[in-house]
């Protein structure tokens, strides 16, 4: 095992950067567990246009090796290894890595995200980030005019497509059953919306486009009635996945209260855990907003919740 760490933040979207910034400029020793997915989910992101501070809009890499970069310049390291297992039962706290390392910190943040669930049918590698998105608040700009489709049957569908009707020509919901898992309130408003409609009973085969090298448009999708089994082609400029997040929390639930649903549960308005000295910031425990900027926001209010109470403990 290695010297211990003053705090070890596990995750590196904008939440854990962010920490990092703030942890640094306080004169903590701050390590970086960047984790799977270096940068977090923004790396899968083209442009960002809705980040303050970039008019003209900033890729989503590019955005996350600015925050990286300006978390080393106040002195927070990086190691490249997920961590996939931890003892939160005495402090200082133990942190195992994929890469069969034991660390040891007196204060740990957790900021790994959520992972959006995805439907994997073919087409899905050559036309994610270019015409199929899994956040309307996100992306649902660039759709003006567009005919869009949105794939799921509980509230996060109906909240998706209601939304979407602000900047889509027609929004089209696709449920694979016959009845909604929706609030009975989403679905009545989704119904009234004359923009949207849907196809119940149905599954996405297929997403189908134009391919020039690093160029890609959706142009359609193809549908499968799961009753009659017939398959469709419908014209399509963009499909949303509204089916859901999944919080990366599993190898914490030993020790840190979550929610049914599996986000980690903070105090108040603080970023403290069921555990003292484990703080929690970004979508791991925001499944409301899960925007860039909120998750940043978190992130400082992290590192300032972590620096007072490592003073506390002298």
């Amino acid at each position: 095992m290695g010297k211990n760490q003053k705090l070890i933040i596990i995750g590196s979207g904008p939440a854990g950067f962010t920490a990092a910034i703030y942890a640094g400029r306080a004169n903590i020793d701050t390590t970086i567990f960047e984790g799977m997915q270096p940068g977090g989910q923004l790396t899968t992101t083209t442009e960002i246009e809705n980040f303050p501070g970039f008019p003209d809009g900033i890729q989503g890499p590019e955005m996350m090796e600015m925050f990286r970069k300006q978390a080393h310049k106040f002195g927070a390291k990086s190691i490249f290894e997920s961590i996939n297992k931890v003892d939160f039962s005495n402090c200082p706290f133990k942190l195992f890595s994929d890469a069969n390392k034991e660390y040891s910190a007196d204060a740990v943040i957790i900021a790994t995200g959520a992972t959006a669930r995805k439907l994997y049918a073919k087409g899905y590698e050559d036309f994610w980030g270019f015409g199929i998105s899994a956040c309307a608040t996100c992306d649902g700009f660039f759709y003006k005019d567009a005919k869009i489709f949105v794939i799921g049957g509980g509230d996060t569908a109906m909240e998706e497509a209601i939304y979407l009707t602000h900047f889509g020509k027609s929004v089209t919901v696709i449920h694979r059953r016959d009845e909604f898992r929706a609030s009975k309130i989403m679905v009545e408003r989704a119904k009234k919306n004359p923009k949207i409609s849907f196809f119940m009973d149905s599954v996405l085969e297929e997403f189908i486009g134009e391919k020039s090298g690093p160029i890609r448009k959706l142009t359609a999708i193809k549908l499968k009635n799961v009753k009659t089994d017939e398959i469709t082609e419908h014209q399509a400029d963009g499909v949303f996945f509204g089916i859901g997040h999944v919080p990366n929390t599993e190898i914490f639930k030993e020790f840190i209260e979550t929610d049914e649903n599996g986000y980690i549960i903070t105090k108040g308005k603080s970023t403290h855990t069921s555990v003292p000295g484990v703080f929690a910031c970004g979508d791991v425990q925001d499944f409301t907003y899960r925007q860039a900027t909120t998750a940043a926001g978190s992130g400082c209010s992290a590192a300032i919740d972590a620096e007072r109470w490592l003073g506390e403990q002298g």
